[in-house]
């Protein structure tokens, strides 16, 4: 009997990866959604919140991102201790693919990066106001 092949979470050959989306070139899209915090995760106080029904929660800034992502490198500040949801999230995954889809299809304000022969110089701060 053939055993299936075991992915790592970042296994950019597995089957719904799309190795062509790269985190570098996008908006930090997946750090405006919610993140409810499971019982094993550990971030510091200072990024927890809770929900309308009281479970714990990843606090998101005024703009609408998760308090942990660093505005200028657009990069998670807690990545070695990111929460499980966060973990499970694959950079190309399916719903990584489906968030970028949706949100590039919206028309709100996003967070503008300078992009210049396909290099990031750095993304521009703009506070979002809904």
């Amino acid at each position: 009997m053939m055993k299936a092949p075991v992915m790592d979470e970042h296994d950019i050959d597995a089957p719904d990866i799309d190795a062509t989306v790269n985190c570098s070139a996008c908006e930090a899209v997946c750090c405006r959604l919610p993140v409810l915090l499971m019982p094993e995760d550990r971030i510091p106080a200072r990024f927890l919140d809770h929900d309308d029904r009281g479970l714990e929660i990843v606090a998101k800034a005024e703009d609408g991102w998760c308090e942990a992502l660093d505005r200028d490198s657009l990069l998670c500040t807690i990545y070695a201790q990111r929460p499980t949801i966060c973990r499970g999230f694959d950079m190309g995954g399916y719903d990584c693919r489906q968030e970028r889809a949706s949100w590039y299809g919206k028309t709100a304000v996003q967070i503008p990066i300078v992009v210049s022969n396909n290099t990031i110089i750095r993304p521009i701060k703009r506070p979002i106001k809904r």
